[in-house]
């Protein structure tokens, strides 16, 4: 089942009533009952709450994450800044924690190897879709990609496919810090690593204990590695659904564009699936890797 993704960005107060997710305006005089829209709890996957005069009710915020929902938190400028996950997504959860814990060193370089190669292939996959032609260096990049990545192909793979990606935007630079393009990058990886970490945390995994990633500040260690293969399809969005139409700014329609990418059609295993449900195979994957039932992460093929 595809859950859904909401997104609040005016003045509300959120509450909880017969498993209902209850939306009521504020800041308004009058309220009338078509003005109140509700929605079942157990459809929810998202809530995006992009509003400082927004309230949420303890009560909904508990049956939400009962819900294995993810809430997203904007900051002023209307960026992503926080994500609140349930602390038990899984039945097993404690026997997926010893085993992610205990997994070998050589097993994470082993799977830090398939993790860029299937990202360097996607991006070479998107840049032909971008341009239609065949970026042959970056597949020859892909399968130069050692155990660890121990000669970098993902950076020099990254310096191109920048380069090459978004002539609408001379001298395009990736840089989280940065504005035009990478700001609406920016807003979809931060949508996208809110989907990879609920899906980890569905599977039993500790989305902080990454296989690659392990700066001491980051809580989402493993999120950010095992997103990595998706990136592309967020390029792709930005790239098709923004640029192409002369958006560099997020507005309304642009975030509508980033947040739907939860339902972006993807090819996994051989079959077409909505990304969210493919990064829930991704991770169910993981799990198995890490328990010793399969030796390869299951990754979308662009």
């Amino acid at each position: 089942m595809i859950k859904r993704t909401l997104y609040f960005g005016t003045p509300a107060y959120l509450s909880l009533k017969l498993d209902q997710l209850v939306f009521t305006p504020a800041g308004k005089d009058a309220i009338s009952r078509e003005d109140i829209r509700t929605v079942p709890v157990e459809d929810i996957g998202f809530v995006v709450l992009d509003n400082r005069q927004i309230t949420v009710t303890q009560g909904l915020l508990e049956r939400l994450l009962d819900n294995n929902c993810a809430l997203v938190t904007c900051d002023a400028k209307h960026l992503p800044v926080g994500l609140m996950l349930p602390l038990a997504g899984n039945t097993i959860q404690n026997e997926r924690f010893r085993s992610q814990l205990d997994a070998s060193l050589p097993l994470k370089k082993q799977l830090w190897q398939q993790t860029i190669q299937a990202k360097i292939r996607n991006q070479a996959a998107a840049l032909y879709g971008f341009t239609g032609v065949v970026h042959n260096n970056m597949l020859v990049w892909a399968d130069a990609v050692r155990s660890g990545d121990a000669d970098n192909m993902e950076a020099r793979a990254a310096v191109y496919y920048w380069k090459t990606a978004f002539p609408e935007c001379p001298d395009f630079t990736r840089d989280q810090d940065g504005e035009d393009a990478n700001v609406l990058l920016n807003y979809g990886y931060a949508i996208l690593r809110a989907i990879v970490a609920r899906a980890l945390v569905c599977s039993g995994l500790l989305p902080t204990l990454g296989i690659h990633h392990h700066n001491r500040y980051n809580a989402y260690c493993l999120a950010d590695d095992i997103m990595e293969p998706y990136r592309p399809y967020v390029d792709k969005v930005v790239k098709e659904k923004c640029l192409a139409k002369g958006e560099i700014r997020l507005t309304r329609e642009v975030k509508a564009a980033l947040l739907n990418i939860a339902v972006e059609e993807v090819v996994i295993d051989g079959k077409r699936s909505p990304l969210m449900n493919a990064v829930s195979s991704t991770t169910a994957s993981v799990a198995k890797c890490f328990s010793g039932e399969c030796k390869k992460i299951l990754y979308p093929v662009m």
